[in-house]
């Protein structure tokens, strides 16, 4: 059993007893990010160090543990050694406290203690970082997705609609795709499932089966609940290249994205959307690499309970397929949150790289939640169940996957001190920072262009002036046939006087042939007006 105390020598014993064999199991020999010091029997061993291999970060992690123990420093310290070493980073920063990467840290007590006890050289360092927005939702520079790029799939499992549903909409994305009607955001969507349900719009799916009204209503229904989430501010025009994610700095280092999210964190179901198109869209584009010497990318959720709770179990087997095939595509996802309860067994299982900080066990459930998680860790010396409740602020319980792909030996450890800033930025230097980077002009000011909504508008105005003008016509001709009618019989009924000169002249055979040959002459004329042969004439 080992328990977190105060740091004091090793001891002899520890030179070939259970602490050496730890420290052994993360004596790697290629690069790897540095967490911190072994704790063992009580004691912080500082010649011992707990590493992650940079080769094993794809294969994706875990860091929890319960609110105040430190995860949210965990996720600032690898994200700062990943940038250091030229890997671009993507935090997910729901509460609005990571923002302090960007900036350098702050020298303390603390922090020189910290360094002293786990052998850091500490120095006071910011990392390059860019800030994002759902949609302009908050500060940063707005993260948008056309519904075209989401696709009929996607959209149906964010929307919960069940397979027929789904169908249904892939008709309407089908069709939308035919007739090169974008669907840019919620609104053209809408537009195009109300017309096909229309009177005007029901003949065009009736060959492949056609949209039900019922059907449609639901599909309806569903986006406006789901503009009730704010989803109407994400789908839109210019649509974010998630490539920018990839960058690195003119010094070589690797960009951290910081998504800042305080100001949707009572959505889920919009951040939820947003991280399954960002996950589907980088996969799509990126291609298979195998097992790099070191991730393209690396994902942090923080808060990830917000990630699953109230998630549809679409959403889920979708985030379960992403997490098991994209390790292939060099990206790496870790998931921070308070236990591992919080994530689903099917995902926990695909995370190879473990930092759980300390738990507590103040209520039945608590107790309950610490066993199932003692039970997620390989056999080890330590006493899990008692040194979980007992680990201080900043230290953990962690277990990795070696550079050959097997797991590390647990390991109780006092982790470093961030170099950047342990806190978020004041609201001016964020801002300052969003409006100077080079994104901000790119992706800042929303497009609203012609699209599917604008051109079935415009379909439908005219096809309404026309009906009106058809309706118009036949009435005209109805009132012109009864006038003509009435004037007929009225001719009939008149008196026939003797004709006059004229009328004898008018009535002659050589007349009737002059009149034959003007009238054809006439009709030639205003035959070719229409036709525009007579502006060749003038």
């Amino acid at each position: 059993m080992s328990e977190s105390t105060d740091p004091d020598a090793a001891t002899p014993a520890d030179e070939a007893g259970p602490a050496a064999e730890i420290a052994a199991g993360y004596a790697f020999t290629g690069p790897a990010l540095d967490l911190g010091a072994l704790l063992w029997d009580g004691a912080c061993l500082p010649d011992r160090q707990i590493r992650i291999p940079l080769s094993m970060l794809n294969r994706h992690g875990l860091v929890a543990g319960a609110t105040g123990t430190g995860k949210t420093k965990t996720l600032q310290l690898i994200a700062e050694q990943l940038s250091a070493n030229g890997v671009p980073v993507f935090l997910a920063d729901v509460k609005g406290d990571v923002s302090g990467i960007s900036a350098p840290g702050t020298s303390s007590e603390k922090v020189v203690q910290r360094a002293a006890d786990v052998a850091q050289e500490w120095h006071a360092t910011g990392f390059p970082s860019e800030f994002y927005s759902l949609g302009g939702i908050g500060p940063g520079i707005p993260v948008r997705s056309t519904v075209t790029s989401f696709g009929p799939v996607l959209m149906s499992k964010v929307l919960q609609l069940n397979q027929t549903q789904e169908q249904s909409l892939g008709l309407i994305f089908h069709y939308a795709d035919a007739k090169g009607l974008e669907l840019v955001d919620l609104k053209d969507l809408r537009a195009v499932a109300a017309f096909l349900v229309s009177d005007q719009g029901k003949p065009e799916l009736k060959g492949i089966g056609g949209l039900s009204t019922v059907t449609a209503g639901v599909i309806l229904r569903a986006l406006t609940a789901f503009e009730q989430q704010g989803a109407s501010e994400f789908f839109g025009e210019p649509e974010f290249d998630t490539g920018e994610f990839l960058r690195t700095a003119a010094d070589g280092r690797g960009v951290v994205s910081v998504l800042e999210l305080p100001a949707v964190q009572d959505k889920p179901q919009l951040f939820s959307t947003f991280l399954m198109w960002l996950l589907a869209d980088l996969f799509n584009d990126l291609p298979e690499v195998g097992d790099l010497e070191q991730p393209k990318l690396v994902f942090f959720f923080d808060e990830a309970h917000l990630l699953f709770n109230g998630a549809s179990k679409a959403f889920l087997d979708s985030i379960t397929q992403t997490v098991r095939l994209i390790r292939s595509k060099g990206v790496g996802v870790f998931f921070v949150t308070q236990t591992p309860k919080d994530v689903p067994a099917d995902v926990l299982a695909q995370l190879g790289n473990r930092v759980q900080h300390a738990l507590r066990a103040f209520t039945p459930d608590d107790a309950k939640a610490l066993k199932a998680t003692v039970k997620t860790f390989p056999h080890s010396p330590y006493d899990l169940e008692e040194l979980l409740t007992a680990l201080g602020t900043g230290e953990a319980v962690v277990t990795v996957l070696s550079e050959n792909g097997a797991p590390t030996p647990v390991a109780a450890t006092r982790l470093r001190a961030p170099r950047s800033l342990m806190g978020p930025i004041d609201a001016a230097a964020l801002d300052a920072a969003v409006k100077g980077s080079l994104l901000y002009s790119r992706y800042a000011e929303p497009v609203d262009r012609e699209s599917a909504y604008e051109k079935i508008s415009a379909e439908q105005a005219a096809a309404e002036a026309a009906a009106e003008a058809a309706v118009a016509a036949a009435e005209a001709e109805k009132q012109a046939k009864a006038e003509a009618k009435e004037a007929e019989k009225a001719a009939r009924s008149a008196p026939k006087p003797d004709p006059s000169l004229a009328e004898q002249v008018v009535g002659s055979g050589l007349f009737r042939s002059l009149a034959r040959s003007i009238g054809t002459q006439l009709g030639r004329e205003i035959s070719r007006s229409v036709f525009g042969t007579a502006r060749k004439r003038r």
